[in-house]
């Protein structure tokens, strides 16, 4: 499990990814680590979160725009692991896109 991600006052965007994974790894552990690298990389990148649990696995990253979370779904390394995801990794998955308007933070 990730820590909580850092993110900046309201608004911004967030890319939520839920996915449920087949039983072939096949690099699926290092890809996803090589994922969360270079999206940090990408201008707008604001976060990640990211937990999986009984199979099921929720991935959120942060963005500064919609723009921003476009680059990234094009960038053409990202590309590939997607269509690796389709192939091999994912039995199902869904892609939802939402603006966060508020946020409200409690830390010890």
């Amino acid at each position: 499990m990730s820590d909580i991600a850092k993110t900046p006052k309201p608004p911004y965007y967030a890319a939520i990814f839920t996915s449920k994974r087949t039983e072939n790894d096949n690099g699926y552990n290092k890809m996803a680590e090589k994922m969360v690298e270079l999206a940090a990389k990408q201008e707008g990148f604001l976060g990640v979160e990211s937990v999986r649990e009984k199979g099921l696995g929720i991935t959120i990253s942060y963005w500064n725009s919609l723009e921003a979370i476009h680059h990234w779904k094009q960038h053409a390394v990202h590309q590939a692991a997607q269509r690796k995801g389709r192939d091999e990794w994912y039995r199902t998955y869904a892609v939802r896109i939402c603006k966060v308007e508020s946020e409200s933070v409690f830390d010890m």
